[in-house]
């Protein structure tokens, strides 16, 4: 195949959240486009000093992306072990402000145009923008290309050409959309001789997260491989069990996940393999999983839909209600109600399962999509506390934090989102609990000091006789909290807190 002429002498491929040296947008675009091209990725500041300001120094997706781009610049490396006499081509790594050091490098290589994928959070499209500005000053262009997602933007409308708010008929019309061309892969290899060599001042070690003010967490201790060696092998697991997803992913005692979602918010994988994987399973019928592969593909179709929603409501991310009624709320404020978000947590609110999940999260940077729902339901409706707490919370806490899929996900408990529960809908802590954690084998994992109870009374204590408390070795308010809220009154306090948005209805 005669390779593409290119368009520029030299160019520079820009990574952010998209960890990988195969099936990549902008790397395939610069190589087909350039003769040269090297690549960089920047520890930015601007996002690294706001976590260690608020004492987030043991912060697993930083020492993830490192893991990540130590093994992305030998990916590079070996897709091109021929680039120079000295052994091949590779990474350029820097650690400070993005928006700047990208400018420097760009500056000392004197490429002709930056290339990267989109980026769709407020913050960095103003971001993206300065730095088009000041390159196109300086006589360079910058190209974006998609590559988080498979539909963007306004690719996906409704007949009367405006955004979808209700996620089923966004999905009829991306499943009537896609087509082989949505889900193929960049070839990368074809291209892959252009990359250029790294000259020895360019050579630098990633630096050491003491370097960068953070500290050893357990991610090593979690078995959450990093990198796209680390993707891969999660999906391959996965797939020895897809065909079971409908049924097992509701349930957190379970391994019936994938566990891709921080290597598809660090971007360690393509997003177009895992929907070209799934709708391959799904054409394929039943005798290949059809029913796991379709729910599957579902979640995947989610992601694609908050990410349009925050395109076309970028005020989402300064905390704006999606409904606007919604902000009416009085939520609960004062000593009082500090005291309930710390219990939520510190996973002390008396309620095992609500108190499991938070040690989930809170222990490892991951919680069950089914406990994510709970807890935020528990936070808004049972607390009566700004679901926007629990927002920020959650974007502290998890691997694999989206603003915008955190965002959907928040304002769906509140009821004041995109296709959102109903406003009277309010879980109960406890018969979720007996629902999806029947034997009570996730709580036990999180909370082995209620170990003891029996499969009924371990979903709420305080249901417990005397005796079994005792057998247990448990005093309430002392060995186990006491519930903090009792949930039918909570309840009632709810439909009373929401009756101003019944107009919205």
């Amino acid at each position: 195949m005669p390779l593409h002429d290119p368009e520029y002498e030299r160019g520079l491929v820009w990574f952010r959240r998209d960890l990988r040296a195969s099936d990549h947008a902008a790397l395939y675009h610069a190589l087909r486009s350039c003769k040269s091209v090297w690549c960089v990725f920047i520890f930015d500041t601007e996002i690294l000093e706001p976590l260690l300001a608020r004492d987030l120094r043991h912060d697993r997706r930083v020492e993830f992306i490192r893991a990540s781009v130590v093994e992305l610049s030998q990916a590079l490396h070996d897709v091109a072990p021929n680039a120079s006499p000295n052994g091949g081509s590779g990474l350029i790594v820097r650690h400070g402000p993005a928006r700047d050091l990208v400018l420097q490098v760009a500056d000392a290589l004197k490429v002709d145009a930056v290339f990267v994928n989109h980026d769709y959070e407020p913050d960095a499209i103003a971001r993206d923008d300065e730095v088009t500005r000041k390159l196109k000053a300086r006589g360079r262009a910058f190209h974006t290309f998609k590559d988080q997602v498979i539909f963007e933007k306004d690719e996906i409308l409704t007949q009367s050409a405006t955004p979808f708010s209700v996620f089923t008929p966004y999905k009829r019309t991306w499943l009537k959309t896609v087509t082989p061309f949505y889900v193929s892969a960049y070839p990368v290899e074809l291209y892959a001789g252009r990359l250029a060599p790294l000259y020895a001042d360019l050579r630098q070690q990633p630096p050491s997260l003491a370097d960068m003010g953070f500290a050893k967490t357990n991610l090593d201790e979690l078995d959450i491989p990093a990198g796209a060696s680390g993707a891969y092998s999660l999906f391959d697991a996965f797939t020895e069990h897809i065909a079971d997803y409908h049924e097992a992913r509701d349930y957190p005692g379970v391994h019936g996940t994938s566990c891709l979602s921080v290597h598809l918010r660090f971007g360690t994988i393509s997003i177009r393999a895992l929907a070209r994987a799934a709708l391959d399973l799904v054409h394929r019928g039943a005798a290949a999983g059809a029913k796991g592969a379709e729910t599957w593909l579902s979640e995947l179709i989610w992601r694609d839909f908050y990410f349009q929603i925050l395109h076309h409501r970028p005020d989402l991310a300064r905390g704006a209600s999606f409904k606007p009624a919604f902000d009416r709320i009085r939520w609960e404020q004062g000593p009082h109600a500090e005291r309930l978000f710390d219990a939520w947590c510190r996973g002390a609110t008396g309620y095992p399962l609500i108190d499991a999940a938070m040690t989930q999260i809170n222990t490892t940077g991951y919680m069950h999509n089914r406990l994510r729902m709970v807890t935020a339901s528990f936070l808004a409706k049972d607390l009566g506390l700004d679901w926007r707490w629990g927002e920020r919370y959650f974007a502290e806490q998890l691997n694999d934090f989206d603003l915008s899929a955190n965002n959907g996900g928040w304002q769906w408990a509140a009821s004041s989102g995109c296709d959102a529960q109903p406003w009277f809908r309010i879980f109960n802590p406890v018969t979720q609990s007996q629902k999806f954690d029947a034997d009570g084998a996730f709580i036990r994992r999180y909370l082995p000091g209620l170990a003891k109870l029996s499969n009924e009374t371990i979903h709420a204590p305080w249901l417990a006789s005397p005796a079994e408390l005792d057998r247990a070795g448990i005093v309430l308010g002392r060995d186990y909290p006491e519930a903090v809220v009792d949930h039918e009154a909570a309840r009632h306090a709810t439909l009373e807190r929401y009756a101003v948005v019944k107009s919205a209805y």
